[in-house]
């Protein structure tokens, strides 16, 4: 009996936990001062040189805060840098093209190419809305591009719907896209 009431407290005590953090997540919108502004000025400029000044920049602080959750050390296992979360190789190819971008390591640089990297595969989804366009685009930044137009190349319609594609994605990169959506308050 003892141990049965020991399983059953510590399953409760861990469903609690999980839905504590992931309702603290969702407790902490993009723009709450939960979130550091160190680093707006940078998203920002970045956005606005590579989308435009009507664009809302914080989707790119989203993008960062699923990416990295803000830590500029952030390093992941397959070697992905900074906020952006940007592979060493994909920095070299950006910074050919932006030779001023001179640190991957760099929260301003980080950012200045991730924000760059989204306008490329911003523009590659010509047939879609442009809120269609924003999801793809961070789609493909999580999965990379060929698997987002593998994706939209089995649905039915020409024009790329992010609501067809959508289902027919790796679900990590499915909630990544869901994750910034949701800091956006855009559910």
């Amino acid at each position: 009996m003892h141990s049965k009431h020991f399983l059953i407290t510590s399953t409760l005590f861990y469903l609690f936990c999980v839905q504590t953090v992931f309702a603290s997540f969702l407790d902490y919108p993009v723009h709450s001062s939960y979130w550091t502004n160190e680093y707006d000025r940078h998203f920002k400029k970045y956005s606005k040189r590579y989308f435009g000044p009507a664009f809302d920049w914080q989707w790119f602080k989203a993008q960062a805060i699923a990416e990295s959750g803000l830590n500029d050390d952030a390093e992941s296992h397959v070697g992905a840098r900074g906020l952006m979360q940007i592979m060493p190789d994909t920095f070299d190819e950006i910074s050919k093209q932006n030779p001023h971008f001179s640190e991957v390591g760099s929260p301003h640089w980080n950012i200045a190419a991730g924000i760059y990297y989204d306008r490329t595969l911003y523009k590659k989804f010509e047939k879609a809305s442009a809120q269609d366009k924003l999801y793809m685009t961070f789609a493909s930044y999580n999965a990379g591009y060929g698997r987002i137009l593998n994706a939209s190349k089995r649905t039915a319609s020409k024009e790329k719907v992010w609501g067809e594609i959508e289902p027919l994605l790796p679900s990590e990169t499915r909630s990544y896209v869901r994750r910034i959506r949701e800091l956006m308050g855009d559910h």
